[in-house]
């Protein structure tokens, strides 16, 4: 765990049942806010959402920013499969053990998927959710033949990722690729080395969109029309199915709404929470 020298801040662990070890950050007080990052290939909790926690912090609210299993400083076991059921049973434990019943869940991408699954299957735990490009809603085939998922697969199996290559991933994630700091790019050059290498080819995420409507908690949403990785259109597999749901389409918005746009996205999320 000490292998990602200082790129990233280190705060707890939690060993779970199985064995497993997964790390997060534990910033301010009050009701909770339990961030849940993206995949791709050196991700985690904080390269994601430093530019978002703090200020929900100094608003009031405690922020569980967790590295999911395969990134970050949490464990990354070889002889596992990352799909949805077991992302989701990692977290459920980690809600349990940590008391943090009911909680907001808030999901980038992946992160969006596993909020869905863990509201679907654990509701209780649940009091709001906040998607940010949530995937679970399409087909694997489709995600695969977006531009971003192929050159984020692509460049990831041709070996470790230097600054050059992880740059060329990234840049597609964001509209506004001049916002790709070199600070967080040598983070996530730091974490992809230590990704076992079947953590992409495992990740089956089912679609989810004909159970949305089971979902009785609010739910905010962004998206950013020029997507290359979660087709845009999927904002309306909510709003059809979901009653509580409200989005934000962002034009001259790729992937990453909370990093281009991250103060209204800081402003819209706490008026949210805040019944605003």
């Amino acid at each position: 765990m000490s292998n990602l020298g200082l790129s990233l801040p280190e705060q707890h662990y939690l060993t779970l049942q199985n064995g497993l070890t997964v790390h997060y950050l534990d910033e301010g007080k009050g009701d909770v806010v339990l961030w849940l990052h993206g995949s791709g290939p050196g991700a985690s909790g904080y390269s994601n959402f430093k530019g978002n926690y703090p200020y929900f912090a100094k608003q009031g609210f405690r922020n569980i920013v967790l590295d999911l299993p395969g990134f970050g400083r949490s464990d990354k076991p070889d002889d596992v499969q990352y799909n949805l059921d077991f992302f989701v049973s990692v977290l459920n434990e980690m809600i349990e053990a940590l008391n943090l019943a009911p909680c907001t869940l808030l999901g980038n991408s992946l992160g969006g998927a596993i909020a869905l699954g863990q509201a679907l299957k654990h509701p209780t735990t649940v009091n709001k959710l906040i998607l940010m490009a949530p995937g679970g809603v399409e087909e694997r085939e489709t995600y695969f033949e977006m531009e971003g998922i192929q050159k984020m697969v692509a460049t990831y199996n041709q070996g470790p990722m230097g600054i050059h290559e992880m740059r060329e991933v990234m840049s597609l994630q964001l509209h506004d690729s001049s916002q790709l700091t070199d600070e967080i790019l040598q983070e996530r050059v730091a974490v992809a080395v230590t990704q076992p290498s079947q953590l992409f080819s495992t990740m089956m995420v089912p679609n989810m969109t004909e159970d949305l409507h089971k979902l009785a908690c609010p739910m905010l949403g962004f998206w950013g029309s020029n997507d290359v990785f979660n087709p845009p259109a999927g904002v309306f597999k909510f709003l059809d199915n979901v009653p509580t749901a409200k989005f934000i389409l962002l034009n001259q918005c790729g992937h990453w709404v909370q990093v281009e746009h991250s103060e209204l996205f800081n402003r819209t999320c706490l008026d949210f929470l805040l019944g605003r």
